[in-house]
């Protein structure tokens, strides 16, 4: 949580996250397969967790801001950025490991 707290003070991090999440996105229209491959039990996680981080990472730097604090909470670092991460983590794992 340190790391994400650092990035979250950081001037520069909606503009990262919002390149990460792009890359994701692109990389996942060209590999389906990351998702589709998935048992269904875990890729309905796989696809909620995607839509949180994803949509977090884009949603920010445009200035919205969800209305219920508990979605603004989960929308604004720490919490958006590691689900950034761990839904990256989840794309580059089944990559190498050859999913």
């Amino acid at each position: 949580m340190r790391i994400a707290q650092r990035l979250s003070r950081a001037r520069w991090e909606p503009e990262i996250s919002l390149l990460v999440a792009a890359f994701l996105a692109v990389w996942l229209l060209l590999e389906p397969a990351l998702i589709q491959g998935l048992p269904l039990g875990m890729r309905l996680p796989a696809v909620l967790l995607g839509i949180w981080a994803l949509g977090a990472a884009f949603v920010r730097p445009l200035g919205l801001s969800p209305e219920r604090r508990w979605q603004r909470r989960l929308a604004t670092p720490p919490w958006s950025l590691v689900a950034l991460g761990l839904f990256a983590g989840l794309l580059l794992g089944r990559a190498l490991l050859g999913g």
